[in-house]
């Protein structure tokens, strides 16, 4: 979870069981579990504005989703325009390599390789 180990688990458990006391560390638990139960209902709230503010603003999913995939359709024209067809330069760079190859082997034989 936070890169803490069964070990280190248990000294901290240790730790804190000797500092507060066996009677004082179910009451903490119970206050760090309503913190969390208040600290997730208070995101929850905060998610639920921001929501309302955007769907009485115009802004639903639905139109965001198409705003974005209008954005990445730009994107992709604006790749393919800049790109063009890059299939043709790795066909000539093999090619050429194939040839380069082939000098060398009629210059000083077949190569043997090793594994």
């Amino acid at each position: 979870m936070f890169g803490i180990g069964g070990g280190e688990l248990v000294f901290i458990l240790f730790i804190v069981l000797m500092l507060f006391g066996s009677d004082k560390v179910p009451e903490i638990a119970r206050t760090m579990g309503k913190a969390m139960a208040q600290l997730k209902n208070a995101t929850n709230d905060i998610k639920s504005e921001i929501q309302k503010g955007a769907e009485a603003n115009g802004l639903d999913a639905k139109s965001l989703t198409d705003i974005t995939g209008n954005i990445n359709a730009q994107i992709n024209d604006a790749k393919s325009n800049l790109l063009g067809d890059s299939t043709n330069l790795l066909g000539d760079t093999a090619t050429e390599i194939d040839k380069v190859k082939e000098d060398i082997d009629s210059i000083s034989g077949p190569v043997k390789r090793q594994m």
